[in-house]
């Protein structure tokens, strides 16, 4: 069955100077797919790339490339076939980006290293691709790290690849410039059939990019799937060993913990009106309770991981009179509420009720 994949690894083993570091690695890929790896700072997702592009010698196993061991392949010939993209932030003297993309060319000229016609032509077609035309004869030591990490994809795209492999990519970059880069890379995925393999700290970003994860931990790997299989609550959680806050499958992102203490204020919310009142009472250390909300609120997905407690009423369900009664009873006990819906309908006309005891109670206050 693996070698039915581009790109696969048999028990492969990785590790420094003899002594191994994750054991029994298997990692499968096709054409036109994103493999990324995940995991806390050190779990060894650079020393597992490292390890696949050579510059580190395997301690067991293989690496296949379309069904050849890499380890037979000639230098030259893993040139042309896979491109790599370190974070290592290169200082070449006295080259322009120009020059440091035509540098992904040399696998394919003689011994000397000329560039021919075709050649220049790939070179500018490359900075093109990352929309970098216009950097050409500017000095790569003297450009930003967006445009020097686009220059450096440009090298890559060059080197007219079927495998191309980054570590943390993304480390130095701004969000534009974050989001550019991978859009660049999926483009390729999509229209050339690369395949790529990545390493990224950026949940969000690697939820969204990815086809398939490893999740690297320890001296393990534990677990490969595809986005929808990893990014649950309960795997991130364990893969980085959030002993506070947690991750929010639904959003993508971690929180901090609930504010510890008594409820002080109760916020009657729907629709996402909630959430950012949620993060500014977290912010100022204010604990507070918030309802009533459908089960499939956007708001009720945040509230779960950032208030003390969550009122809620089943999906699809207009509010019925338990839920409102437990709501009413938590505002009497809070020293005030705070409604930044605006507008009531059937499901949640129970909270305009609400809203309206909040007044007659002189609780009511400005969320600003």
């Amino acid at each position: 069955m693996a070698k039915e994949f581009f790109f696969y690894t048999e028990e492969m083993t990785v590790g420094y100077d003899g002594k191994p570091l994750i054991r029994d690695i298997r990692m499968e890929l096709d054409r036109g797919e994103i493999l990324t790896l995940i995991g806390p700072n050190g779990a060894g997702k650079s020393t597992i790339l490292k390890s696949i592009t050579r510059q580190l010698g395997l301690l067991g196993g293989c690496v296949y490339l379309d069904g050849q061991p890499m380890r037979q392949m000639s230098g030259k010939e893993i040139a042309r076939r896979q491109a790599v993209v370190l974070t290592e932030r290169i200082r070449p003297e006295l080259m322009t980006c120009e020059d440091v993309v035509a540098t992904g060319r040399y696998p394919y000229t003689g011994t000397l290293g000329i560039l021919g016609a075709e050649d220049r032509a790939k070179v500018r077609a490359a900075l093109e691709t990352v929309h970098a035309a216009g950097l050409a004869q500017r000095d790569f030591n003297a450009v930003s790290d967006g445009q020097r990490q686009r220059i450096l994809l440009a090298r890559a795209i060059c080197q007219e690849p079927e495998l191309i492999v980054l570590d943390e990519p993304t480390s130095f970059l701004d969000v534009r410039h974050k989001l550019e880069f991978l859009e660049i890379l999926k483009q390729m995925v999509r229209e050339q059939k690369v395949a790529v393999i990545l390493s990224l700290h950026e949940l969000d970003l690697a939820q969204k990019i990815s086809d398939q994860l490893l999740c690297v931990k320890g001296d393990r790997i534990a677990r490969h799937g595809t986005p929808e299989e990893i990014f649950t609550s309960e795997t991130i959680c364990a893969l980085y060993d959030l002993a506070e806050g947690s991750y929010n499958a639904a959003f993508g992102c971690v929180e901090l913990p609930p504010v510890k203490g008594t409820p002080e204020v109760f916020v009657i919310a729907g629709n996402g009106s909630g959430i950012p009142l949620y993060r500014r009472l977290q912010r100022e250390g204010i604990p507070f309770i918030t309802g009533i909300l459908q089960e499939n609120d956007v708001d009720c997905l945040a509230a779960r991981d950032l208030a003390a407690e969550v009122i809620t009423e089943r999906a699809f369900e207009p509010i019925g009179e338990e839920a409102y009664a437990l709501a009413l009873s938590k505002i009497r006990q809070c020293r005030r509420v705070l409604c930044p819906l605006q507008t009531f309908g059937t499901m949640n006309r129970r909270n305009e009720e609400l809203l309206r005891e909040a007044q007659r109670a002189g609780l009511l206050t400005s969320d600003e």
